[in-house]
């Protein structure tokens, strides 16, 4: 009996838990979130500020605009990162730019400078809100033609594959971030190891075996346990694995300072500049985002609707909201382009979080990126939380990018996929091998007739084409 009493356990979208407790698990939210939205900033040279100010802006509206049903956040996206790159890089935008500004440019590829020059960002941008018209497409083909369309578009045996290498994929930047190469101070590599298994084991066994409350903080918990576990090595001479991130990263092109900006600063907002060179470059890479969006919203599907049973709570249909996703995935990109963040899409590290904690509440998204927007804000708290030891991170990731893959595999078999149809197995294969093999055998982009391909959005286009050539002939199923 309470086995099954703390199955039940859980927090439907439109359930909300009392102030203490959502904001702790919107604190847990934005932690997972942030490694991967503030890398993003990083390489690209986005302002990190910004990029944090962006992602929780985008994850409000686009909870208002699907009518505040569906829990995703919003984040920063990998996928865009060449582009992204090209284009400022590219003689068409260098053209275009003042001295200074280019002088600072060819600082940031030199790698003596951590940001771009905001005139470079306002071209990208222009791109990145165009790309949001591709998701918003998308979504209105399916609110026209209907679900079913889609699903023989992008039936489980793609959404499912394409799950699984998203979480596959970043397998390496789990391990990287778990044992750090170069940890300046730390004596060998062997701490680093002890940090990030610790922050791994404390989890799962938070997650197993906390009852009650607690048992829906495990990543919060456990990011604490190995933080205190790099202090105790910090304090007994093994070196510092703390990282630092300077004032003048997190304010440059502040729109607004307070002193030296040390204590707060508003981010940098930029508007943009009309470039067609960026609809060329960054528009066509939002295709990548609609396989990988639908998954997350058929994973969330699955998840949501167990707990439900667990309750004894009616059928939450969140597949049908497939539509409402995509428009709300796009319009988030437009905003975040409009105020000067990278483009992104729905996070599955926060679907994993979720589904590990059985917190589906959208009160608890929304205060998460409140607490976001604030955060990018005071120049201490991106501090802070940047300063969390990457093995840290990366023991919690080896968990969240290891669930994603896991989820993949929960769609395939919720939705009875036939894994003894050959031309199933030749789109799961197909899937799985591009995508692996551009991420792990090309760096994650290949070039394909002068095109660079991102291993999601690779693997992706080409599972769906030959879904759609293999399914010449088939009967159609009757509804």
């Amino acid at each position: 009996m309470s086995s099954k009493n703390n199955a039940a356990i859980g927090y439907l979208p439109d359930e909300k838990p009392t102030f203490v407790k959502l904001l702790l698990y919107a604190i847990q939210q934005v932690i997972v979130m942030f490694p991967a939205t503030v890398t993003v900033a990083l390489i690209t040279g986005f302002q990190v500020s910004t990029t944090i100010f962006a992602s929780g802006l985008a994850t409000i509206c686009f909870i208002f605009i699907t009518g505040k049903k569906i829990p995703l956040y919003y984040g920063s996206s990998f996928a865009y990162l060449s582009a992204i790159s090209g284009l400022v890089t590219s003689k068409a935008v260098m053209s275009r730019l003042d001295p200074a500004s280019l002088e600072q440019l060819n600082a940031w590829i030199n790698e003596t400078s951590m940001t771009l020059p905001t005139s470079a960002i306002q071209y990208a941008q222009f791109g990145i809100i165009m790309s949001g018209l591709v998701s918003i497409f998308a979504g209105i083909l399916v609110r026209v033609f209907g679900a079913k369309v889609v699903e023989r578009i992008l039936p489980a045996s793609i959404t499912g594959p394409v799950a699984m290498i998203i979480g596959l994929t970043l397998a390496s930047n789990a391990l990287s971030d778990a044992a750090p190469k170069a940890v300046e101070g730390v004596s060998g590599s062997n701490w680093v190891w002890v940090v990030s298994l610790v922050t791994f084991f404390s989890t799962v066994i938070f997650a197993k075996y906390l009852k009650g409350f607690l048992s829906q903080l495990p990543l919060l918990l456990g990011a604490l346990v190995g933080c205190l576990t790099a202090a105790l090595i910090y304090v007994f001479g093994g070196g510092n694995l703390f990282r630092t991130i300077a004032v003048d990263v997190v304010t440059s092109a502040s729109t607004f300072k307070l002193g030296s900006g040390a204590f707060f600063a508003l981010p940098s907002f930029s508007l943009p500049k009309v470039s067609w060179e960026a609809v060329v470059a960054i528009m066509p890479i939002a295709i990548a985002t609609i396989p990988e969006s639908t998954a997350h919203i058929y994973q969330l599907d699955i998840y949501v609707n167990e707990v439900a049973r667990e309750k004894g709570k009616g059928k939450y249909d969140l597949a049908a909201l497939l539509d409402r996703n995509l428009i709300g995935d796009g319009i988030g990109d437009m905003i975040t382009g409009f105020i000067g963040g990278p483009a992104g899409t729905n996070y599955g590290e926060n679907i994993s979080t979720m589904a590990i904690t059985k917190v589906f509440s959208v009160p608890v998204l929304i205060a998460a990126s409140i607490l976001a927007m604030v955060v990018s804000c005071f120049t201490p708290l991106v501090q802070a939380i940047y300063a969390i030891p990457l093995p840290v991170i990366g023991g919690l990731e080896i968990y969240l990018f290891g669930a994603i893959a896991a989820q993949g595999i929960a769609i395939m078999i919720e939705k009875g996929v036939d894994m003894f149809s050959s031309k199933n197995i030749a789109v799961i294969a197909s899937i799985m091998v591009i995508g692996l093999g551009i991420n792990y055998g090309y760096g994650g982009t290949m070039n394909f007739f002068g095109l660079a391909v991102p291993a999601v959005a690779g693997a992706s286009v080409f599972g769906i084409v030959l879904n759609l050539l293999l399914s010449i002939g088939d009967k159609k199923e009757e509804d």
